[in-house]
């Protein structure tokens, strides 16, 4: 079977989103950083992307994934925004987000804008909280410039998508693969994907697909040892069971990709699809407040 094939399945389940109502939110574990003073934003310095800015305390960037708002991340907020102060990102041209006209150097250019956006808000070693492209977002950011972030919660998101079945895909070997699926994104689309994309919002199909692009043509994997902040990765693998996956073989998907990250922990979800925040909320939140918690105790 030709890997373009066996990796649609996967490359499609990070294009839907959940559609499961949203628990309440609980009380968190406390942070003991000092308090973040708000530092005026202008948002002509990062047009790839919009924040918002909730609660007080330690500061915390939360990242959503492909064609995603922030707002995926509310439930996020509101337990944790008494203790710290969330900045919440909205990517431009997802969820419905007026977005420039170039896709060049997509994600790239998210990077080096949310890094501009860090010292300019002057966020001290915030917590990076990043699910799916956010996950992999937030291990760019650290391995670009180590110091300039805290501690990683990463849900669900690998540092090189292409290697996901075959370990020894190189982004050369992926790239034409990549740019099939850019234009197959980009043509015609079937009928189901073209009305979930419109349930979504999702507007822009141009950075959708350029965005998967960036995806499989970067490789994060020989960069991860740069990381010497604790990372907490979140995987699942329900949503795989009919294509003959197993907890454990997932889990070794993640364990062989992050297998130069030191200081990280990979934990599995029994129920979790891919929204972990929405489909084991409770589990997703047990880990993260646990790892939080142990964090924030290292950090005194």
């Amino acid at each position: 079977m030709k890997l373009t094939a066996t990796l649609r399945p996967f490359a499609a389940a990070a294009l839907l989103l959940a559609t499961t109502s949203l628990p309440a939110a609980a009380t968190a574990a406390p942070a003991s950083a000092p308090t973040t003073t708000a530092v005026a934003d202008n948002p002509a310095a990062h047009p790839n992307f919009s924040v918002r800015v909730v609660g007080k305390g330690a500061p915390m960037v939360l990242i959503p994934g492909l064609t995603c708002p922030g707002a995926v991340w509310d439930e996020t907020v509101a337990r944790y925004q008494k203790q710290y102060q969330c900045h919440i990102v909205s990517l431009a041209g997802f969820g419905g987000a007026a977005a420039p006209a170039s896709t060049d150097s997509l994600l790239r250019n998210v990077r080096d804008q949310l890094l501009t956006y860090i010292q300019t808000q002057k966020l001290s070693k915030p917590v990076v909280v990043g699910h799916s492209l956010g996950g992999f977002m937030a291990l760019w950011l650290s391995t670009t410039r180590p110091e300039a972030v805290g501690p990683l919660v990463i849900v669900d998101s690998l540092p090189f998508l292409a290697a996901m079945l075959n370990p020894d895909m190189t982004v050369a070997m992926a790239r034409p693969m990549a740019a099939n699926m850019r234009q197959q994104m980009t043509g015609k689309m079937p009928v189901a994907m073209a009305r979930q994309m419109s349930a979504t919002m999702m507007t822009d199909t141009a950075r959708i697909s350029q965005a998967m692009y960036d995806l499989y043509t970067t490789d994060l994997r020989a960069e991860l040892g740069r990381i010497r902040q604790p990372v907490l990765v979140l995987g699942a693998w329900a949503a795989y069971k009919d294509y003959g996956s197993t907890k454990e073989s997932t889990k070794a998907i993640f364990e062989r990709q992050y297998a130069a990250l030191p200081g990280h922990r990979v934990e599995m979800s029994e129920a979790g699809r891919h929204f972990l925040m929405y489909d084991d909320t409770a589990w997703f939140f047990q880990q993260t407040d646990a790892f939080l918690k142990q964090s924030a105790a290292a950090r005194k």
